[in-house]
């Protein structure tokens, strides 16, 4: 795989020609330095003529290497978020009853679980200590349901209302809860490692005994929807 980076240059600050080997390392203009990256580099002469650059040109694959990887290892929180198909199993929702079998804290299940559009309003019982991990969630309803005690690692929950649910003692690690309406949700005791909630509507929510990281508690203070009198308790500034 090639990548290619520009750094922008004084005008009147390098000036290097182009020298033909296997495969093109450097080229110039006035204004900016462009680095091509890639598994192999041949040609010594133009090796001895970037002698100099090898240290913009490690930080610069370096960096270009680090946004490859992260955007293929985490695509439930990538930018253009391309989700699968909606399941045909007309079971589909009834499976959040039994959630996954062999549901793991980095998401891996045996099959795929799809609950988006299911419609749990007022589940008292079913939900209650399942483990949802990789669940799809998208524009479901959940509200007044009890889900105290749920695991949910790496559920993908955009969209999805949550208003009155019980989240008490439940472990949401790495939700995202982006644009979900999560209005007097009760977060008691619960865990909120490495979740997001980017325009999550949350008047109204509970964080009493909240376990949350500090950067994580920073992001989610950025949420202005949080009532003042929390804020205070979880300490947002």
């Amino acid at each position: 795989m090639a990548v290619n980076v520009s750094i922008p240059l004084p005008r009147n600050g390098l000036s290097i020609h182009n020298h033909s080997t296997k495969r093109s390392c450097l080229t110039t203009s006035p204004s900016t330095l462009r680095i091509s990256c890639s598994g192999e580099l041949d040609g010594s002469e133009c090796k001895g003529r970037l002698l100099n650059f090898n240290g913009i040109k490690s930080v610069a694959c370096g960096i270009l290497a680090a946004c490859a990887v992260t955007s293929a290892a985490f695509p439930v929180t990538a930018a253009n978020q391309r989700l699968p198909p909606l399941s045909t199993d007309p079971n589909r929702c009834e499976r959040a009853f039994v959630g996954n079998t062999i549901g793991q804290a980095n998401g891996v299940y045996d099959k795929p679980l799809d609950l988006r559009l299911c419609d749990f309003t007022n589940e008292k019982s079913n939900l209650k200590g399942k483990t949802l991990s990789a669940a799809l969630m998208s524009d479901a309803k959940f509200d007044g349901a009890d889900m105290t005690e749920v695991v949910m690692s790496k559920a993908y929950a955009v969209g999805g209302s949550f208003k009155g649910v019980d989240f008490s003692n439940a472990v949401l690690d790495r939700v995202n809860f982006e644009k979900a309406d999560l209005q007097g949700a009760v977060f008691k005791n619960t865990v909120l490692s490495g979740s997001t909630f980017d325009d999550a509507k949350l008047e109204g929510a509970v964080f009493e005994d909240t376990i949350i990281g500090y950067i994580d508690l920073q992001k989610l203070c950025r949420n202005k929807t949080i009532a003042d009198d929390w804020r205070v308790e979880l300490g947002c500034r």
